[in-house]
């Protein structure tokens, strides 16, 4: 699974902050990799220097094998609290996506041949 990572430059406070991120995603989405592709993560505070309550947002996409993508978006006061939000929120979308395509018997797509 590719993971990409994205911020803005107002969110890269510090240099661990893509690493711990991308991290804590993979943990939480880990029981997925061999279904998914790619996932990508955004990362973005709303208000810039402005500060505010849950100003930071997070949206992760991911990337079934032969499925559409999924996307969810979280905010929060810190950056990690939005991803920690938003890997929970794609975790409970992906068991309902995967869930129903073992319930419904459905082949995943096979690849192409060229």
């Amino acid at each position: 699974m590719q993971v990409q990572f994205n911020s803005d430059s107002s969110v890269m406070g510090t240099e661990n902050v893509a690493e711990r991120i991308e991290a804590a995603v993979r943990t939480k989405l880990a029981r997925f990799e061999e279904r998914l592709t790619r996932l990508e993560i955004h990362v973005r505070d709303e208000n810039g220097p402005k500060h505010g309550a849950d100003d930071k947002a997070c949206m992760i996409e991911a990337r079934p094998r032969g499925g559409r993508p999924i996307g969810v978006t979280e905010h929060a006061s810190k950056v990690d609290d939005a991803a920690r939000k938003a890997a929970h929120t794609l975790a409970q979308r992906l068991e309902r996506f995967f869930g129903k395509e073992s319930r419904h018997g459905h082949d995943q797509r096979p690849d192409k041949a060229l």
